[in-house]
């Protein structure tokens, strides 16, 4: 029986990224950049105003204020979008806005709010409040420089990713195939929900939890249909989803039960069995191996015990796949509201509640079967074999 870190291990060792591949920007969403994306223009393109004001020279703004405002004429207005054809010279202001180009002689922007107009000065805009120079103006290209990187190699593309190459003029990017995966749960017992139940059957509902990871994870999830507990049966339903997918995940009929056919048929079409169990509670029937060059994951039929190995020894590979450089759980610290004590010689992962204070308790029954503390749950502790950690102990959970 292998170690978590050994079986990681070997996983990601056969492991490699699928080909990239070029979309267009707005396909782009949760995919992992796999070429360098490079910035088209600067960012800013232009020096331009952070405020709607005025633009000014600094130095006619000193000593202004509520009491004793500077009166500055007004030459002209530049509105965002437009080119600046006018320009600022002593004892001048422009009106501009927020993203206005910055007018030729100006180096600062009083805002709107510290001024004000007068009768008495008509033209004119009176600053009640000074300006330092290059107050309130964005410079050309400080946030990108055209030609430079936006993105590192290897991030998953998401909101402020995008927004940054779309801003640097990137219309199409480089990055990882989107690996499709086949869902397979096996099982005489499991029924499609929304269908009636005889005595002996369940809903299943494996497919769907995992189908959930696996979009959060950049995957595409294939469902399958229910595999009856045959031979026959579970051979057509891998070799079928095996000729259209990546990787195939099962789950169920991966122990040593009389009815547990998944290694058998997996061996039987050629695959190369690489190992089927880790110390891990719960999941310690856990199914890794490879058919012409793509895998099977076969997981426990448990639902707690299928989301925990899907977590710890199948997301790193499917993040790997896509070139992903980082594959581990984020984890924060955190304190035990409750004491925990691990008795079994496995170590186990526990599904707890990280509250808003950094404390830490149990979601609730931590039976592998048992569904409701698993939704409840917002984190995974991982608890050593044979340990007892008491109240008020300091540890790390992994957020999921």
């Amino acid at each position: 029986m292998l170690t978590l870190e050994s079986a990681l291990e070997r996983i990601l060792a056969r492991i490699q990224p699928l080909p990239p591949e070029t979309v267009p920007l707005l396909q782009a969403d949760g995919r992992v950049l796999r070429s360098e994306a490079i910035a088209r223009t600067d960012l800013p393109a232009f020096d331009n105003s952070a405020m709607d004001g005025y633009a000014v020279m600094a130095g006619d703004t000193t000593g202004a204020s509520a009491e004793s405002p500077k009166w500055l004429k007004l030459v002209g207005q530049i509105a965002a979008g437009e080119a600046a054809a006018c320009s600022v010279s002593k004892a001048t202001a422009v009106r501009i806005f927020t993203g206005s180009m910055m007018p030729d002689g100006a180096d600062a922007v009083v805002m709107q709010e510290d001024t004000l107009t007068s009768p008495e000065h008509p033209g004119e805009i009176g600053i009640t409040d000074g300006v330092k120079p290059w107050e309130n103006v964005r410079f050309l290209g400080e946030d990108v420089k055209r030609g430079s990187p936006v993105v590192a190699v290897g991030t998953r593309l998401w909101a402020p990713q995008l927004a940054v190459l779309a801003a640097s003029g990137i219309d199409k990017i480089g990055v990882s195939r989107q690996p499709v995966v086949g869902l397979l749960a096996t099982g005489s017992e499991l029924v499609e929900a929304g269908l009636s139940l005889y005595p002996g059957q369940i809903y299943e509902s494996n497919r769907l939890m995992l189908a959930s990871l696996l979009g959060k994870w950049g995957a595409r999830a294939v469902i399958y249909p229910i595999v009856t507990d045959t031979l026959v049966a579970t051979r057509e339903a891998l070799q079928k989803a095996f000729a259209e997918c990546d990787a195939v995940v099962t789950s169920g009929g991966v122990s040593v039960g009389g009815f547990d056919f998944v290694k058998e048929a997996f061996i039987s079409l050629g695959g190369k069995l690489d190992f089927w169990r880790v110390a891990i509670k719960p999941g310690k029937p856990f199914v890794f191996g490879e058919w012409n060059g793509r895998f099977l994951f076969g997981l426990p039929g448990n639902p707690v015990s299928a989301f925990v190995t899907a977590v710890v020894l199948m997301r790193p590979a499917l993040l790997r796949i896509q070139g992903t450089e980082s594959t581990t759980l984020p984890t924060v610290n955190a304190t035990l509201a409750e004491p925990i004590t691990n008795h079994g010689d496995r170590r186990h992962f526990l599904r707890v509640v990280l509250d808003a204070s950094g404390n830490v308790t149990l979601a609730g029954t931590q039976a592998s079967h048992q569904l409701h503390s698993l939704a409840a749950a917002n984190a995974l502790l991982d608890v050593p074999p044979e340990t007892v950690l008491a109240v008020g102990s300091s540890v790390k959970v992994s957020l999921i």
